[in-house]
């Protein structure tokens, strides 16, 4: 008897109690709760000829770029290939493969055609969403979703992601009210779904509607942050709404708690408490000690560069802690990188090899250097993937060396630029004083 998924797809391999476990493991992921790897491990001793559940193994140590990921996800696709497959799983295998190569993009094209021949994967569509975040594709984010809204409805099992997914992509393109619309069902539908959490948190920070962020994300913290491997993000945008209304010591108190309370080294969670120092020193807060744990954290996958978004954050903990061995070394294997003809080579290249010299002659105090470094790359920076608030750093990184480098004109046009999306933010008023403090250039 054939043996089919939730989404009515046949399953190779599978017994029932395989296919219970991997459905609860794929569950998990869509929510980005639980123990997702647990679950398709019990789903692997249930049914070791399951090639789906050596699939989704693989993804799930492939989408959290952690060096360590590649051997276990290796040792799945060797396994899998040994094993009876269905187009669609053959599809899956390929797209491992790719992604192996250090192929981001040949990996999200070969998921495109599986979401187009089967528009009921959820696997397909999620891990494809996720390598479209990775890779800065922000219409794909929204147009692979797209794609397959029709073959799904609110019966089906999963729905309420495919709701998150698509307002996340409508997000990143900009439709901030179908994006907050859509996000809100999700949620509404799943409320432990932390992507659509985090896809109106998202909205929100875009528009600077603060009040409403922190409304939205202290409405039902249980909801998206127990027992999730997704909470440091979104408890780092709480913070973010909190530093933009200038209210530090909130900010402090979350970094210290949720964010980085538990020293965590997710190479995600460094992202986003490094990112969140780096964003404090571009205010002149003094945070201490707190740059030592989370350069400790970097420490052990700093000349990785296996994707040069996380080392441009190895580079602020290296420049915040103060390691100039640790930031060569990033350097170093950011330039080796680059060197290669795959996506990751692209990634370093194009943007993340001088980010990372951006942030480096920061720390030096070599300001007019960081400006002329930043503005080189600020209009591609989305080719090393990571969201519009999280490339955010960029912009703020350039307007502050400006102001430090003392270039009025230039200042006051970033400032200009940021209040007319932000035009009620007090960081901008703050900025906009700053700038026009600067003494006037001699004619």
């Amino acid at each position: 008897m054939t043996i089919r998924d939730a989404a009515g797809y046949p399953v190779s391999g599978a017994t029932a109690a395989s296919l219970t476990a991997w459905e609860d493991a794929s569950h998990q992921l869509r929510c980005y709760v639980g123990d997702p790897v647990a679950a398709v491990d019990r789903a692997l001793e249930a049914g070791p000829g399951m090639t789906m559940a050596y699939v989704l193994k693989a993804w799930l140590h492939l989408l959290g770029t952690e060096p360590s990921g590649g051997a276990v996800a290796r040792a799945c696709l060797d396994d899998a290939r040994a094993l009876p497959a269905t187009d669609r799983e053959r599809g899956h295998l390929e797209a491992i493969g790719a992604l192996l190569d250090h192929r981001w993009r040949d990996a999200g094209r070969v998921l495109e055609d599986v979401g187009a021949a089967y528009p009921r994967d959820a696997l397909a569509l999620q891990v494809g969403h996720q390598l479209d975040f990775l890779t800065g594709d922000s219409r794909l984010l929204r147009d692979r979703v797209a794609r397959v809204l029709p073959a799904w409805s609110a019966a089906m099992p999963g729905y309420h992601a495919v709701l998150g997914m698509y307002a996340f992509g409508l997000e990143e393109c900009g439709d901030y009210l179908a994006a907050e619309r859509h996000g809100r069902q999700s949620v509404a539908r799943e409320r432990r779904d932390g992507w659509g959490w985090h896809a109106v948190a998202h909205v929100l920070e875009m528009q600077n509607r603060t009040a409403d962020g922190i409304a939205w994300l202290r409405s039902d913290p249980d909801a998206w942050s127990r027992d999730s491997f997704f909470a440091v993000h979104n408890w780092w945008h709480l913070a973010l709404f909190h530093l933009d209304r200038g209210e530090v010591d909130d900010v402090l108190r979350l970094f210290d708690g949720p964010i980085h309370g538990a020293r965590s080294t997710v190479v995600f969670d460094l992202v986003d408490a490094a990112a969140l120092l780096w964003r404090l020193r571009l205010r002149g807060v003094d945070v201490g000690a707190r740059w030592e744990s989370v350069a400790d954290g970097w420490a052990g996958v700093a000349g990785a560069s296996n994707y040069a978004f996380n080392d441009w954050h190895a580079m602020m903990a290296f420049v915040g802690g103060d390691r100039p061995r640790a930031q060569a070394v990033v350097l170093e294997a950011l330039a080796s990188a680059a060197g290669a003809g795959d996506d990751a080579g692209a990634f370093a290249r194009e943007v993340g090899l001088p980010a990372a010299r951006a942030i480096q002659a920061f720390g030096r105090a070599r300001y007019a250097e960081t400006v002329d470094l930043l503005r080189s790359i600020r209009s591609v920076a989305h080719r090393f993937g990571g969201s519009h608030a999280q490339r955010d750093l960029i912009d703020l990184t350039l307007a502050e060396a400006a102001l430090r480098a003392g270039q009025r004109s230039l200042a006051q046009a970033l400032v200009a630029e940021r209040g007319a999306r932000h035009p009620e933010s007090p960081l901008v008023r703050l900025l906009a004083r700053r700038a026009a403090a600067i003494p006037r250039a001699s004619p």
